[in-house]
């Protein structure tokens, strides 16, 4: 069969062919000499044993020859151990095994696949418990093997060939501990067993396997060929010569006649130390191309069997073949069943492509018909016939059942009857005053009957004892294989994440490289612009990450994150895609790279936290950023810290109701930036979604709310993340109020901005004092700052960072508060100061300004800039800045205030006199 093992070549032929099957790994100490020491050959594992199985009236235990192949991890069998293709395999590799204390038949184990559970039964428990042993034994070397044995040289198998043999044998001591190794069993498994008969069944149609009848027919062809030329070797000139030079090798050497012993291939020249015998050439080397089928009935009887055993085993074999004989024609008989119907319906429809006119086709058809018809009625009748005797047969039943029941009842009296008369006459026998004997014998024998339970009872308690401990060993070793898979499968997931972020890389370098061709050609891409704008058009259509996403290492689809944001910027202009697309691989590669060295364990760590309190560990948690099935959690956990002496039930159902009952003056405007909230995330633009309607109600809340800010461009931002990480309205509402109320400084949104200035103000102080070189760069251009970084304070980053780092600062601003903002807007700088220096017009820094923060793509490189490059960074000094800065700003608009008074003050008092001929204009058009 396809699936099978290979037939052995010529060279081979003192193998059974189940047994020479299995792979060869010759030993590299033993290229040379005659036999290889004891302790050096590996035993097969092979032998007879019973398959539960079959259908309808063949149903039932099956002798099958198994033999367990190596290299594979597969357990082959076949009908006898002659054939040439096995039935079927089982994979041992992800199997399990269990021994059944309870059943009714001694020696019957099960051996579990993911497909199926096969039945076996051994001839005695000593033979199941050998079988289970070394099973288990074969799949634990298997999954410890090294993959690719071969491609090692030998010095790496010399090297690698101790700490594997250390690892079986400590495996076989943790065996031991639960269930002591069994004795091999003499003559009932190994290459013993092949020399023995086949067990005989008590029918041979019962033993053929109908399900795979190909191979049946294909293995009793093979073997009655074989065996006819088996005989006309047995009578060759030289036989009787070439066993006597045989045994005596054999007795030489007893191990190169065992067929449990792999077959090494023979050189071209035989060993010196074990000479073959002339054979001349001719007629005697036709047997041994053909020893491959029968080896034990011809080369094989010639090597270790004399004359005498040679005719004894060959009538054994005529009376085997006689029996498959028989057991053939009867498959024969069914298979001419078969096709003498076939054969039928062939003449009738060779009889319908022969008639010429549609007469004859339709009087055949209706011959059909009435034949049909005919079947019907006859299967009606033996339906009725059928029902008829059915219910005679429940009529019978139920008289047999009255009957048994009378004769149960008459049984019941009769031993009633029996009790009286044996305690009438053992008090008869009391008073006849007989010797005491006789009731000594009877207590004897009640002593005897529960020493025989006992008995049973040991043997009970002995068989599930085994059982146990060979559960507890499957167990032991199942749990091992599952550690040790776990662990290939999270090395091969650590090394594809690996690989895919190289590729990302090299994808990105080969973008940038492209980028900059297309900037450095500039007047002269007039000569190629076909070839580099086709570049660029593939390059930003190819859709990276689209072969992880089977594995699941993809962090986000091929066009959203998990929050809805494009993973793409879609930049209006046309030189800046091929950047977003630059950024999009840099972040996806970080990602990978960080995914098993940092991500995992911080995911770890976090579902080890199950209680939430403020502390050191919390604060460096925060600060390395929430997993996003965690985030939902604590963000409500930080919302409830921050406003749990404002929040009051039901008070946000309360504002609603007001806002539904009255419409805030803020309405319109809300209305008008509810569209412009995230045109890049599909929860805000898709027209179908909820997150909207979501977002007009908890800013209208918070109108309602906090009448003295009512609504200020930015809250909708603010809001809106608090929506895509809480789903939740009431407590998206809760964390704006947090924000607004309790973290940011007041006046914060006020009509002046005031604290949002002062911020401003107290960056452009700690830029001088942390980054002196980008500051004096900046001012060198006389570029403000103050007009890129004052909406990063006001919304937080909404629309600046991507929103993996976005939420990452997130988690530790509602945490530690506003210097965090400080903090990562000094490291955003510090990320790309270098960049920023290499400019040198203030419009170029301007440009490069207004999207540089897109195009940071390593959240861990900017968090260690944040929280450790930039200390210290003392709260009192942000504190003393800020106040000093809003004394200042506080007298420059009392100032503002005084020249805006003086101003409107002199308008008044010099009135709106107009000179004359100067006429305005709606007074020039009054007059036409």
């Amino acid at each position: 069969m396809g699936d099978g093992p290979e037939r052995t070549p010529s060279t081979e032929s003192t193998q059974p062919p189940g047994l020479a099957r299995e792979p060869e790994v010759p030993s590299p100490g033993n290229s040379e000499g005659c036999a290889r020491p004891l302790d050096t050959v590996p035993k097969k594992l092979c032998g007879y044993l019973s398959k539960f199985g079959g259908k309808g009236p063949i149903k039932g235990w099956k002798c099958r020859w198994f033999y367990y192949d190596e290299r594979k991890c597969h357990l082959y069998y076949s009908r006898t151990a002659q054939d040439a293709n096995p039935l079927d395999s089982i994979d041992i590799s992800s199997a399990v095994f269990d021994c059944k204390a309870d059943a009714e038949e001694e020696g019957i184990f099960e051996i579990k696949t993911p497909n199926r559970v096969i039945t076996l039964k051994a001839p005695t428990k000593q033979v199941m418990l050998y079988w289970l042993q070394q099973l288990q034994m074969k799949r634990w070397e298997f999954h410890n093997s090294t993959p690719a044995l071969p491609a090692f040289p030998a010095a790496a198998l010399a090297e690698n060939g101790p700490t594997l043999h250390l690892k079986l044998e400590q495996e076989e001591e943790e065996l031991e501990e639960f269930l002591c190794p069994v004795k091999t069993p003499t003559g009932l498994v190994g290459a013993a067993a092949a020399l023995q008969p086949v067990p005989a069944m008590p029918s041979a149609l019962q033993n053929i396997s109908l399900k795979h009848l190909g191979t049946e027919i294909q293995n009793t062809m093979h073997n009655i060929r074989g065996n006819k030329q088996a005989q006309a070797t047995a009578h060759g000139p030289l036989v009787e010569e070439q066993s006597q030079s045989v045994e005596s090798q054999i007795r030489e050497q007893p191990l190169t006649s065992d067929p449990s012993i792999p077959a090494e291939k023979e050189p071209e020249d035989p060993p010196k130390c074990a000479p073959r015998s002339s054979v001349p050439s001719g007629p005697m080397q036709k047997p041994k191309r053909q020893s491959n089928t029968f080896p034990f009935f011809s080369d094989g009887l010639a090597r270790s069997r004399t004359a005498q055993e040679k005719v004894v085993a060959l009538e054994q074999q005529v009376l085997m073949l006689t029996k498959e004989l028989k057991s053939q024609k009867e498959l024969v008989i069914i298979l001419h069943k078969a096709l003498e119907a076939a054969q039928q319906e062939k003449r009738a429809s060779s009889a319908y492509l022969a008639a010429t006119e549609d007469k004859d086709r339709l009087e055949l058809v209706r011959h059909k018909v009435r034949q049909i018809s005919d079947l019907n009625q006859r299967v009606e009748a033996l339906e009725q016939g059928r029902d008829r005797l059915v219910h005679e047969a429940g009529l019978r039943e139920q008289q047999v059942q009255a009957l048994q029941q009378h004769v149960q009842l008459l049984m019941d009296k009769n031993q009633a009857k029996q009790q009286v008369i044996c305690k009438l006459s053992q008090k008869l026998t009391e008073d006849l005053a007989q010797p005491p004997s006789q009731p000594a014998d009877a207590t004897n024998g009640d002593f005897l009957s529960q020493q025989e339970r006992m008995e049973h009872l040991k043997d009970d308690m002995e068989a599930y004892r085994t059982q146990n401990r060979f559960l507890n060993s499957e167990i032991h070793q199942v749990t091992k294989i599952w550690r040790k898979v776990a662990e290939k499968e999270k090395a091969l997931l650590t090394k594809c994440a690996y690989l895919q972020a190289r590729n990302c890389q090299v994808e990105s370098k080969y973008l940038a490289g492209l980028r900059r061709l297309q900037e450095a050609a500039g007047a002269e891409a007039a000569d190629f612009p076909e070839l580099l704008q086709q570049l660029v058009q593939e390059a930003l259509q190819w859709e990276a990450g689209e072969a992880s996403d089977s594995v699941g290492l993809s962090p986000v689809s091929s066009e959203y994150d998990d929050y809805g944001f494009l993973t793409v910027p879609d930049y209006e202009v046309e030189d800046l895609k091929l950047l977003a697309k630059i950024q999009a691989l840099e972040v996806r590669s970080h990602h990978l790279l960080a995914l098993e060295a940092v991500e995992r364990p911080l995911r770890d760590r976090w579902a080890t936290l199950t209680e939430l309190a403020p502390s050191a560990e919390l604060k460096q948690l925060l600060r390395a950023g929430v997993p996003r099935e965690h985030r939902p959690r604590v963000w409500r956990w930080l919302v409830h810290r921050r406003v749990q002496h404002l929040h009051a039930p039901g008070c946000y159902q309360e504002l609603l109701a007001r806002g539904r009952a009255c419409e805030h003056p803020a309405a319109r405007q809300i209305e008008l930036d509810l569209n412009r909230t995230f045109p890049t995330n599909k929860h805000f633009t898709c027209p179908s979604s909820s997150f909207p309607d979501k977002l007009r109600h908890v800013l209208l809340a918070f109108s309602w709310q906090n009448p003295t800010i009512g609504y200020c461009q930015g809250l909708n931002r603010l809001a809106a993340i608090a929506l895509l990480v809480l789903e939740d309205e009431e407590s998206a509402f809760w964390c704006l109020v947090a924000i607004v109320e309790t973290i940011l400084p007041a006046e914060y949104y006020s009509k002046t901005l005031t604290a949002s200035q002062v911020d401003q103000r107290v960056l452009q102080d700690l830029l001088s004092e942390k980054l002196p070189r980008l500051t004096a760069h900046l001012g060198q251009h006389r570029v403000d700052l103050s007009l890129i970084t004052f909406n990063w304070f006001l919304v937080v980053f909404a629309d600046s960072l991507i929103s993996d780092i976005l939420l990452r600062v997130w988690d530790a601003f509602l945490y530690e508060g506003t210097k965090v903002v400080f903090r990562y807007a000094l490291a955003i700088f510090k990320y790309n100061e270098e960049a920023i220096l290499r400019l040198q017009d203030s419009l170029e820094i301007y440009q490069y300004l207004r999207f540089f923060t897109k195009t940071i793509c390593d959240s861990r490189k900017l968090m260690n800039i944040a929280f450790n490059d930039m200390n210290p960074f003392p709260m009192k000094q942000l504190r003393q800045l800020r106040a000093a800065h809003r004394e200042r700003l506080e007298a420059e608009l009392r100032e503002l205030e005084l020249l805006k008074a003086e101003y409107l003050e002199r308008r008044a008092s010099r009135g709106r006199a107009v000179p004359e001929g100067c006429v305005s204009e709606d007074e020039g058009e009054g007059d036409s």
